[in-house]
């Protein structure tokens, strides 16, 4: 899928479990807390194109994601690119084919979501606020870039990135550590997942089995059939997906902060509730 449409999944996916921790579980969240996670787990939701480089010193081409701090971003695209290329090549078996870039290789697989979700967590762990500023600085660029994307290409990268600045700064003074801080791996992670189901539903799919060998392969693509993928960047897409995540969204927000307009709408949704 498209960066957008990868964004606005990642938030989807947050927004509804926190309406279902919530629902379900009495897990209760502040405003900003349910804020900063749904736009964590967004920017993780693009983490994995990290892996689409483009044009370092003219600032073009990349992924969404790898142009979103200008030519900054686009060079860690550029090496995340060449180190997953790396791991293709030592790792391949005698059935996979040869490659010269590394897109939807390693940043495209579960031990990834898994280890930049724990790496958050570490960070976030040992170095405290610091870390924090900078993992929600980063996080929260991509997420502006995906989101709202037409706005990102107009605005450009220094506008984004002091935007960022802004939202991290006031995050790390307003949000307490003790249920801010466990979290954002956890978005980071889901983020990831939630990107690798939205390419799964292409043709092209991603090797989400690795490191498990199938066959004489061990970077097997896993998508759906042709006649049943979705169109990158066709109607399905733009039009069909990202009003449905929409619309999860809204409807996970009412529930979340406005239960009672939620139940009009969908009562079956509380009958184990007793009506809360």
């Amino acid at each position: 899928m498209m960066g957008p449409s990868h964004a606005l999944s990642g938030a989807t996916a947050w927004l509804a479990g926190t309406w279902a921790l919530d629902h379900f579980a009495g897990y209760e969240q502040s405003p900003l807390a349910v804020a900063v996670g749904t736009l964590v787990c967004a920017g993780g939701a693009l983490l994995p194109d990290l892996d689409l480089s483009g044009k370092v010193t003219r600032n073009q081409g990349g992924a969404t994601v790898a142009r979103t701090f200008g030519v900054f971003s686009l060079f860690v695209a550029e090496v995340i690119e060449k180190v997953s290329l790396g791991i293709y090549t030592a790792t391949r078996l005698s059935r996979d084919p040869r490659r010269t870039n590394g897109h939807r290789t390693f940043t495209h697989t579960l031990p990834f979501a898994a280890l930049v979700g724990w790496g958050t967590t570490w960070l976030a762990g040992h170095y405290g606020k610091w870390a924090v500023i900078g993992i929600v600085f980063f996080m929260a660029g991509l997420a502006l870039r995906g989101l709202f994307d037409q706005w990102a290409q107009r605005a450009g990268w220094v506008i984004v990135t002091i935007c960022s600045a802004v939202i991290a700064f006031f995050t790390v003074a307003n949000l307490p550590g003790d249920r801010g801080y466990p979290m954002l791996g956890f978005a980071v992670a889901v983020g990831c997942f939630v990107h690798l189901l939205g390419d799964i539903i292409t043709s092209a799919g991603v090797p989400i089995l690795w490191p498990i060998p199938t066959g004489r392969r061990l970077w097997r693509m896993v998508g759906v059939p042709n006649g049943m993928a979705v169109k990158v960047g066709g109607k399905v897409e733009t039009v069909v997906l990202r009003s449905a995540f929409i619309i999860i969204s809204l409807l996970a927000i009412a529930g979340i902060y406005a239960p009672g307009l939620l139940q009009q709408i969908a009562p079956e949704a509380w009958a184990g509730r007793g009506g809360r």
